[in-house]
């Protein structure tokens, strides 16, 4: 068991000071003021005093981190998994992107057949496939040659229980609106994205059952007052969320406050899209096949496009929260309720309540990691945050 007191608890609709959190067997099983809820004998004790207590983050567009890249190399989802906990993320999509099906396969077999025995990190809830169904006048940073018209041959074993969770694709191309019907009534969720959609063609992929849209803006025709496209769908549709890469470089500030402003805090998600370099020093890097250039600021192919981003999940927080004037605990939002919501998780993971996973993040008032638990264990610790001890030591 795990007794966290003294926080200010961010719960669904309000802010709790003095509160604590009780978890056993990975779960919460109480949550609220410190007063009502008492620390069994025996259970590690984390002193929270002065911090913050959030839901984990959850992160729905990530190609890798600390010098690896998941379409390069699907086995190191787990490398990076173990390192993520330090912004403050618990759980995550591993992207691939544009490859040939047969790297889909082998990273499908490698989230299904799941983490190593020592694992400690952040849970990958299944793949989110980026392609290879995008059209190629917004391929962005996605390889050419490897893609391809949709086709319900090429997605018949897509499923959550094969390790797809998440897949984004034009809605225009034809053979597109029948693979995302097949792709939905599996359970997969389907974002439109890397698309040249006229308003009408995404509002016929919405009626199909696309649900999200992959990097608001970015890889689509831009919002223009008379042929709102995709962006202007997303934006008038209140049933679609829509993720956002909150770096500054991806989206100016002003674009996003933009973005904040129509879709709020239940269908906003911040994303980070990044790749390889995060957590690294400015060098080359790996997206996929392609040779990526990062400044420190931002990753970039020799001709200039992006590729991704060095963007972290608390950045992302940080940059919202700076570009909006929105409440901390609203911003927290898109990276906790609304994620968990896009992947239908409501009830298990998310919010800081009763019965719902103990994934959670202890943050200083700027908005610091300083520990992060996963299904009730600690698996990152900021250099001078709290140590779990034993009661009464």
């Amino acid at each position: 068991m795990l007794y966290i007191h003294h926080a200010t608890i961010l719960t669904p609709g309000e802010l709790i000071a003095e509160g604590a959190v009780l978890v056993d067997g990975g779960r919460i099983v109480a949550a609220g003021p410190a007063v009502r809820i008492a620390c069994p004998p025996g259970a590690q004790e984390i002193d929270a005093t002065g911090l913050l207590l959030a839901p984990g983050f959850i992160d729905l567009q990530i190609n890798g981190a600390f010098g690896h890249d998941f379409t390069a190399d699907p086995a190191t989802v787990w490398a990076v998994g173990a390192a993520l906990p330090r912004y403050g993320v618990t759980a995550f999509l591993p992207t691939v992107i544009t490859s040939p099906l047969e790297t889909v396969a082998a990273a499908q077999a490698v989230v299904s057949q799941g983490p190593p025995a020592d694992y400690a990190g952040a849970a990958a809830l299944g793949l989110h496939l980026e392609g290879p169904f995008l059209n190629p006048a917004k391929r962005g940073a996605h390889n050419p040659a490897y893609l391809r018209p949709p086709d319900l041959g090429a997605v018949a074993n897509w499923t959550p229980e094969r390790g797809v969770r998440l897949v984004t694709l034009a809605p225009e191309l034809p053979g597109a609106l029948p693979v995302v019907q097949a792709l939905v009534a599996r359970g997969v969720v389907v974002s439109a994205g890397h698309s040249m959609a006229t308003a009408e063609e995404a509002q016929a992929g919405f009626a199909a059952g696309i649900t999200y849209g992959t990097h608001l803006f970015n890889a689509m025709p831009p919002l223009d007052h008379r042929a709102p496209g995709l962006p202007g769908a997303l934006l008038a549709d209140p049933a679609r969320t829509t993720g956002v890469i909150a770096d500054g470089i991806h989206l100016h500030p002003a674009t996003v406050a933009v973005a904040w402003q129509a879709k709020g805090a239940t269908r906003l998600n911040l994303v980070t899209d990044a790749m390889a370099a995060l957590g690294m020093p400015p060098g080359q890097y790996r997206l996929g096949d392609w040779d990526v250039i990062v400044d420190g600021r931002s990753a970039r192919l020799a001709d200039g496009r992006l590729a991704g981003s060095v963007l972290s999940l608390d950045e992302a927080v940080r940059n919202l929260i700076a570009f909006t004037g929105c409440p901390l605990e609203a911003g927290l939002a898109t990276v906790t309720t609304v994620p968990a919501a896009v992947l239908g998780q409501q009830g298990r993971r998310g919010q800081v309540a009763p019965g719902y996973a103990a994934d959670l993040v202890l943050l200083t008032a700027d908005f610091q990691v300083q520990s992060t638990i996963v299904a009730g264990e600690v698996v990152y610790t900021a250099a001078e945050a709290p140590v779990a001890t034993a009661a009464g030591a």
